[in-house]
């Protein structure tokens, strides 16, 4: 009625793997300035999603054990089983969501931090033009035509 030895090796495995991510996640979330930082971060968020895949296996043999032994094992011990199972399951799903829920807001701000730059970049160049514009020297007084000209590029 004993879950194999495998069982109890992956179970320690898969909490330890668990804790850690949770740790990882759980970092706080600092605003960043610089998309450099934030690619390097969603790549490490993306490392997480992949490991998370590798652990699936884990956490499948897991289930299947546990349905085995509850076919086979007394009821308070396929119970306590279950509901070991269930804590790790319940674990799993909440970092699988949140670690969804941080790449989706970090590509968002990566977008709004990427579309701020360009507008700054392109303020910027405007704002040049426009000191050129205003240093110019100021047409002569009897010059309507050049006048009227500047008043349409003001």
């Amino acid at each position: 009625s004993l879950p194999p030895a495998h069982y109890k090796e992956t179970m320690n495995t898969l909490l330890v793997w668990i804790q850690q991510s949770e740790t990882k996640l759980s970092m706080p979330q600092i605003a960043v300035a610089e998309y450099e930082i934030m690619e390097q971060r969603l790549r490490e968020l993306k490392a997480l999603q992949s490991s998370l895949q590798e652990q699936q296996k884990g956490l499948n043999y897991l289930s299947t054990t546990v349905e085995d032994l509850s076919r086979k094992a007394p009821a308070e011990v396929s119970q306590r089983y279950r509901s070991e199972t269930e804590v790790i399951l319940g674990r799993w799903k909440k970092l699988s969501a949140q670690l969804v829920e941080h790449c989706q807001k970090l590509e968002e701000r990566m977008t709004k931090l990427q579309r701020f730059q360009n507008d700054t970049k392109t303020l910027k160049k405007w704002m040049v033009e426009v000191d050129v514009f205003l240093k110019e020297e100021w047409p002569a007084l009897g010059d309507s035509e050049a006048l009227e000209k500047q008043l349409e590029q003001c």
